[in-house]
């Protein structure tokens, strides 16, 4: 359990410090005098770029490659039916 929380505390640092994130918190610094609707997306861009980043490589931690794949197959699964009731 202290290994898992290791890892996550790991894997969330690497999501900070990632070169994608890095930029997109650069370009949010520069960009400071910018009207409120460009900063509000580039702010929304690196929120979600973040946290995507971050939930993968938690992902990567916590699941084995078959649960992995489970999860995919669910997900995929999950979007036919949404298609499906559209």
């Amino acid at each position: 359990m202290i290994a898992t929380a290791l890892a996550l505390q790991d894997t969330t640092k690497e999501a900070v410090h990632n070169e994608m994130t890095l930029a997109h918190a650069f370009e949010l610094c520069q960009n400071r005098d910018t009207d409120l609707e460009n900063f509000t997306r580039m702010l929304y861009e690196y929120s979600a770029s973040l946290a995507a980043l971050t939930t993968t490589l938690v992902i990567n931690v916590c699941l084995t490659d078959k649960e992995k794949s489970d999860l995919i197959e669910s997900i995929n699964e999950m979007e036919s039916m949404g298609k499906e009731i559209e």
